[in-house]
């Protein structure tokens, strides 16, 4: 008389149901294994929780992890190594392009898309050169959120059809220097001439040398005009002034 050596390998002995969630949960964990894995950096809570809901309904995609500042972004993401990361510029602490240059020292293949409100050409150019991957505007991000992390992560560069034609339209502008910033910094807090050229340590002509340099290169009537403009294409900021 002869035995049978059971082996599971074999059909006859393998019970189909056990087959089927077998087979689902491999297909389940793979799914799970491929999900472009993403992390959020922006200190306003409202804005974040926005975003995770609308990544929750793509199958696709998980959020990792979040960040209220550029040193939180960076601990973040050694943590948890993204595929694709969102990052605010203006937050308290460190700002989002350091962060951004922190981060791809470390991690130079990172894919990092800056997230903000502001469409100034100053601010993208510095976020490019930093190692952004991309763009994307609070206010399109109902619209152009998903489409913007499969293009990030095929490898693309995302940039806003508005951002690149303010990119175009300044190219050939005569950058502010450090200097003239540190001046246009100053006044933007409200500071008179004075003022400034003591912070700065500086004698008034100085300052309104660089007010006039500062003027000529901006297109701007006046102090609060070149402010203004300063602001808008992201060469300044508020909260460089503690507001």
């Amino acid at each position: 008389m002869s035995l049978r050596v059971r082996d599971d390998r074999d059909s006859q002995f393998v019970n189909p149901l056990a087959a089927r969630q077998t087979r689902k949960s491999t297909v389940t964990m793979g799914a799970a294994d491929q999900r472009i894995r993403i992390l959020l950096v922006d200190d306003h809570p409202i804005m974040r929780e926005g975003i995770a809901t609308v990544l929750g309904t793509e199958p696709d995609m998980v959020l990792v992890a979040e960040a209220s500042n550029g040193r939180e972004a960076i601990e973040q993401f050694r943590a948890h190594r993204p595929d694709i990361t969102f990052m605010d510029l203006q937050m308290p602490v460190m700002n989002g392009t350091e962060a951004i240059l922190a981060i791809r020292k470390e991690f130079p293949d990172a894919r990092i898309v800056v997230l903000t409100t502001y469409s100034g050409d100053i601010q993208a150019s510095r976020a490019f050169r930093a190692g952004a991957s991309g763009f994307l505007l609070k206010d399109m991000v109902r619209k152009e959120l998903i489409e913007t992390v499969r293009s990030v992560h095929h490898g693309k560069k995302k940039i806003p059809p508005e951002i690149a034609v303010e990119l175009a339209e300044h190219h050939t502008d005569d950058a502010l220097t450090d200097r003239e910033i540190e001046v246009l910094q100053e006044v933007a807090a409200g500071n008179a001439n004075k003022i400034v050229a003591n912070r700065l340590c500086v004698s008034q002509e100085t300052v309104k040398t660089h007010m006039k340099s500062i003027l000529a290169k901006l297109g701007a009537n006046d102090r609060t005009h070149a402010v203004t403009i300063a602001l808008k294409r992201g060469i300044i900021d508020l909260f460089s002034n503690g507001f």
